[in-house]
């Protein structure tokens, strides 16, 4: 109860409400929008040298992950007519904000990998033996 004596009541979010935060989730959580904003972080970068510091995603995967990371408002595209032409990417001011968090979570990796690593290989062998 508040303090006029009303029973307060917790307003769960609208359905519309959840799907969309599990869509963001999503977008921001996958593993190549977390890289390319991550590598655009440093500054805007064309299209290729984004592909080469992105290690392992086609050509394909990191067209299609950018026009989501645009269509979200974290990336913007600048496109020069030039021959051949001449497209750069960079991050927005939103796109910026969550470069804080990401860096957070990846330096969180890198002071746990070593600890993983081993609770990865004493869950790989205990399953070895339970199999075995």
């Amino acid at each position: 109860m508040d303090n006029t004596g009303t029973e307060r009541t917790t307003e769960l979010p609208l359905l519309e409400d959840c799907m969309i935060t599990r869509q963001i989730l999503d977008r921001v959580g996958d593993k190549w929008s977390m890289l390319i904003v991550v590598n655009l972080g440093a500054g805007q970068l064309r299209f290729k040298e984004l592909q080469r510091r992105s290690s392992g995603i086609s050509q394909r995967m990191l067209t299609q992950t950018l026009r989501h990371l645009e269509r979200d408002g974290m990336v913007w595209r600048k496109a020069t007519p030039t021959v051949p032409l001449t497209v750069e990417y960079g991050l927005t001011t939103l796109g910026l904000s969550l470069l804080g968090p990401l860096q957070t979570l990846v330096d969180w990796v890198d002071s746990n990998r070593g600890e993983i690593v081993e609770a990865r290989s004493s869950y790989d062998g205990q399953q070895e033996n339970i199999q075995g």
